[in-house]
């Protein structure tokens, strides 16, 4: 399983390396100061006296995550954010676990496209196109799905065993929206009005959905 793990990585590497959404790097290497409080496109690089072999490794993908959350699934992710060492690369990864019945929810990467490989289980995923068509496929343990860059798509594990993908990016912090929470959980909060007309609900209706994604006390 490790052997094709690496093989999986590898591609993915090469397929993201001549096709990144990031601009090209100018240099070796430019390690993230992520304490800096300079604000550029990206983070501005360490001097290289100071980087290490430890702004480019991450252990967090090896364990799976815990998912006995409300949609029972967690993202691991490591971007730029986790490994210093992806700044100006154009690439990174994401391990997704899912419980029995998990749902990764409706959202999209608008910097990045997104390939998943299945490492565990099997799982129902699907994105929507911009004329509102609907691609899905079902998919299980060592299958590939391809999710185009800007795209709502979304994961569900129907199945009765937990299942997992790692996924790759051609962006070192491709980003997350979340469509429920982006909508009912933004703050400030978007107006009710817009909301009711959008989904042609009621007040009330609405206000039940933001109490549900309202942060926990």
């Amino acid at each position: 399983m490790v052997a094709i793990v690496a093989l999986v990585v590898t591609t993915f590497a090469i397929f993201f390396g001549a096709a990144a959404a990031d601009p090209d790097l100018l240099q070796d290497v430019c390690v993230a100061d992520l304490a800096s409080g300079l604000k550029v496109n990206g983070f501005t690089c360490k001097d290289v006296a100071n980087i290490s072999a430890a702004d480019f490794f991450f252990e967090g993908l090896a364990k799976p995550g815990l998912t006995n959350n409300t949609f029972g699934s967690l993202v691991t992710a490591a971007n730029v954010q986790k490994i210093p060492g992806l700044n100006t690369l154009g690439v990174s990864l994401s391990r997704i676990d899912y419980a029995p019945g998990g749902l990764n929810p409706p959202h999209t990467h608008p910097r990045a496209t997104e390939i998943v490989f299945v490492l565990d289980g099997e799982l129902d995923v699907g994105f929507i196109t911009t004329a509102n068509v609907l691609i899905s496929k079902s998919i299980k343990k060592g299958e590939i799905f391809v999710f185009p860059k800007g795209l709502v798509h979304f994961q569900k594990n129907n199945g009765k065993v937990p299942a997992a993908v790692l996924a790759a990016f051609n962006s070192q912090l491709p980003g997350t929206q979340s469509i429920a929470a982006t909508l009912f959980a933004a703050t400030p909060a978007v107006p009710d009005n817009v909301l009711t007309k959008a989904f042609q609900v009621g007040t009330k209706e609405v206000e039940k959905i933001k109490s549900r994604f309202a942060p926990k006390k």
